[in-house]
């Protein structure tokens, strides 16, 4: 069950991740052109409104329906997505993540079906035709079928919202995100819950405070802090870079492995989330659009006028409240552990979690230098802890004279 929910997780982020560009793009112009926005241009805004009915939940269904059925299902995505987003003036987000996968699954199925069956001079006809006549039969079924449920489905997300919102309860939502990022499903549920319908609510408000759930970068700060205070040997003496990393870089999972260690630290930054999330609900904090990777300097950028002083409110006392948990439990609770075991565990898992082994120069596989052309990190996002690993790489092999090998 649970690796069900993280390829399932894993696929919904896929498809938002790779154009996390252009949502972050959109954030920036929505923040600095909009009437309300720093520097006011009704030109510049006239993007605003487009870019966010069109262009990102077409760029979801491609990336959807490629993931799937390649290049032709990519097409047939986008195709499918135009026809829910015609049906109705909601945003798509969560249509094109139905309509994308099924535009590639479809016409996988239907190449399938004729593999071997083409005469031959007549494939560009036929690969062509089919997604032209596929496309068009499900944008005309979006138009009628996905888009009413999607809307709905949107409605009962805006609600569940609202519901905690209106009662306080926003807050609670980090004791499941705080567990759920060291079990490496950050990106789930950043990309795949908190930004479609965060992006919905800026479009309205200006800014939402889903942004800052997951990505806030101060419980993981007050955490790698308490190591540098509380923490033993190696734990203690690596924090402090971590942190930096983890602050300013933006890369959350580098704090994983100091969870994994002590898992009843988890309390830490569970609680300090709670009392984030709390004080920009308060203050009324939230971000113009997602902040990827979730640094401090993500954080600024995406912050709309007049919000600073509470999102620096919500990020700072954060730190502070899982800094001072953190450390009691690791004075009082904590045990002895090695960073390292912690950091092949945190491998392990990740590996596991998406089906794959374990490489087995890391199983202790003896690998000779002169066989190797190419070393790669690989991970669902790519933003993470496998980028981080490529730059490490890549500077030991500079450092040791070796030129000759891609990482």
């Amino acid at each position: 069950m649970k690796e069900r929910v993280q390829k399932f997780g894993r696929f919904l982020s896929g498809m938002v991740m790779p154009n996390i560009g252009a949502f972050i793009a959109w954030g920036l112009i929505a923040a600095f052109f909009i009437p309300d926005g720093w520097f006011p241009n009704d030109t510049i805004n006239g993007m605003v409104g487009p870019m966010l009915r069109f262009l990102l939940p077409i760029l979801i269904g491609y990336t959807g329906g490629k993931a799937v059925g390649g290049q032709k299902g990519a097409v047939t995505g986008a195709l499918a997505t135009l026809g829910a987003i015609a049906a109705t003036e909601s945003t798509m987000f969560i249509g094109a993540m139905i309509c994308g996968p099924l535009g590639g699954w479809c016409i996988k199925k239907f190449d399938k079906a004729m593999e071997g069956h083409i005469p031959a001079g007549f494939e560009m006809v036929v690969n062509n035709f089919s997604v032209g006549i596929i496309g068009a039969i499900l944008a005309i079924l979006s138009i009628y079928v996905i888009a009413p449920v999607c809307v709905t489905l949107t409605g009962w997300l805006g609600a569940g919202v609202q519901f905690l919102v209106d009662r306080s309860l926003l807050p609670l939502t980090a004791v499941l995100v705080e567990p759920a990022k060291v079990l490496f499903l950050n990106n789930a549920i950043n990309h795949g819950v908190f930004t479609p319908i965060g992006t919905e609510q800026a479009m309205e408000m200006g800014k939402s405070i889903l942004f800052m759930i997951e990505s806030n970068p101060g419980p993981g700060l007050g955490l790698l802090l308490a190591y540098c205070v509380a923490g033993k040997g190696e734990t203690r003496s690596s924090a402090g870079a971590a942190a930096v990393i983890q602050f300013v870089g933006g890369i959350h999972e580098i704090y994983f492995p100091y969870v994994l260690m002590n898992p009843i630290v988890i309390l830490g930054p569970m609680i300090g989330n709670i009392v984030g999330i709390f004080t920009l609900s308060a203050l009324g904090g939230g971000l113009a659009a997602a902040a990827s990777p979730g640094s401090i300097i993500a954080e600024m950028l995406m912050t709309p006028r007049g919000g600073y002083l509470a999102n620096i409110a919500g990020i700072g006392i954060a730190a502070v409240v899982s800094f001072f948990i953190s450390v009691f439990l690791l004075k009082f609770f904590g045990k002895d552990a090695s960073l390292e075991e912690a950091q092949a565990q945190v491998a392990a898992s990740k590996a596991a979690s998406k089906g794959q082994a374990i490489p087995a120069a890391s199983a202790g596989a003896s690998v000779s230098a002169k066989d190797v052309r190419k070393i790669v990190f690989a991970c669902d996002a790519g933003m993470g802890s496998s980028a981080m690993g490529a730059t490490m790489v890549r500077n030991k092999l500079k450092d040791a004279g070796i030129t000759d090998i891609e990482v």
